[in-house]
């Protein structure tokens, strides 16, 4: 397999063809923070955490280093004041979200975020993802879907799936980057007050 050699945080790394930057600086131990990544799904580029500056053919680029295929020759910073200001940026407007997740502030910690910057409106969903495609692409049950759209939209186990499938599997709770409980709950509830939620996810 052809290998390709580039540059991160100034140090030369070499990865394999086809991986992303992400996958390319993990391999090399060199760390970048993700919310709605996992090795197991397919690039989601949905959290926007794992951003990176890239330079190439003389242009310098910010983008998702989950989805952005490696090539020979990228010089790539993973810190800047500039990666690190968008960085708390967005743990600060998923702050408002889910105030309390261990996840989110532990990563506040590191880029000073401020919980408190936005006003909360705790849905405890930060819209990762990873449940929906945990259970759509790797268990291919299709038990938990996204329902309404926009700044309303969140996840909701379908009753008639999840009632014959959650309990016995679960694989997707440890997965939330905000709570467990949160999940367990909206599954209770769900199947507690069914919905039409087939029509709706």
């Amino acid at each position: 397999m052809k290998s390709i050699r580039m540059q991160i945080d100034g140090k030369e790394v070499q990865a394999a063809k086809g991986m992303t930057v992400l996958e390319a600086a993990r391999s090399a131990g060199i760390s970048i923070p993700t919310l709605c990544h996992h090795e197991q799904l397919a690039p989601f580029g949905g959290c926007r955490l794992c951003i990176v500056e890239v330079e190439a053919h003389g242009g310098k680029n910010i983008v998702a280093s989950c989805v952005f295929q490696a090539e020979d020759d990228l010089i790539i910073n993973t810190r800047s004041d500039k990666i690190d200001r968008i960085r708390k940026s967005i743990l600060e407007l998923l702050l408002a979200h889910a105030p309390e997740s261990p996840r989110l502030q532990e990563l506040a910690k590191d880029y000073g975020a401020d919980k408190d910057k936005f006003p909360q409106e705790a849905s405890f969903c930060v819209h990762c993802g990873l449940c929906v495609r945990y259970c759509a692409e790797v268990k291919q049950l299709n038990a938990v879907g996204f329902i309404d759209r926009g700044i309303r939209k969140e996840i909701a186990f379908l009753p008639e799936i999840a009632s014959k499938e959650c309990n016995d599997c679960k694989e997707c709770f440890p997965l939330c980057p905000t709570s467990y409980l949160q999940a367990a709950f909206v599954l209770v509830e769900s199947l507690a007050f069914p919905r039409d939620q087939a029509t709706q996810a």
